[in-house]
C-alpha cells in the first residue's frame, strides 16, 4: 500500500505546507533523507492553541498538546512530501525530535510526542519506527506548546 493509499485510508488529508517564518525553507532532501525544518501545529494558519504544557489551570493539557504532536507530524509529512515530489516517494521514517514548551514541573513530554510517533506508526507501518527525542523547552516560536522536526528516508 502506498503512503497516499493510506492516508486516504485513515481519512487523512494533507495539509497545505506552512509558509516559512523566517529565512528557511520547510523541507530540504540531501542524499536519501528528507530533513523537515520544526513543525508546528498549525491549522489553517492559525495554532490551536498557545502557551506552556502542563497540569494546572490554565495550561494547555497534555492530552490536547499530544493531540497538536499529531498535527505536528502531519505537517511535517506535507514539508517533506513537497520538497521530494509527492507523498509517495517517502519511504520511511528515521528519526522525530520533539520539543514542548512546558513549565518546569511536568515531565510528560515523551507521552506528548507520543501523538507525532503514533501518527507516523499509522501512516508508515513498520518503516515509520524511528528514533526520537522528547524535550521540554521553555518557549517556542509564536508561543506553541509544541514543535516536531522529522527525517524521512525516500527515494
Amino acid at each position: 500500500m502506498t503512503v497516499s493509499q493510506k492516508l486516504a485510508e485513515l481519512g487523512i488529508e494533507l495539509p497545505p505546507v506552512a509558509t516559512p517564518a523566517g529565512a528557511y525553507v520547510p523541507a530540504k532532501a540531501h542524499g536519501d533523507l528528507v530533513f523537515t525544518a520544526g513543525q508546528l501545529p498549525l491549522t489553517a494558519g492559525a495554532l490551536p492553541a498557545t502557551g506552556k504544557v502542563g497540569d494546572a489551570h490554565g495550561l494547555v493539557p497534555a492530552s490536547d498538546a499530544k493531540e497538536y504532536a499529531r498535527r505536528s507530524a502531519l505537517n511535517a509529512i506535507a514539508a517533506a512530501a513537497d520538497a521530494v515530489g509527492g507523498v509517495d516517494r517517502l519511504t520511511g521514517v528515521v528519526k522525530v525530535t520533539g520539543f514542548v514548551a512546558s513549565v518546569p514541573d511536568f515531565t510528560g513530554q515523551p507521552g506528548v510526542i507520543n501523538g507525532a510517533s503514533e501518527l507516523l506508526g499509522e501512516v508508515f507501518g513498520d518503516a515509520g519506527r524511528h528514533a526520537r527525542s522528547a524535550v521540554g523547552v521553555p518557549v517556542l516560536p509564536l508561543d506553541s506548546p509544541v514543535e516536531v522536526e522529522v527525517v524521512f528516508s525516500f527515494v
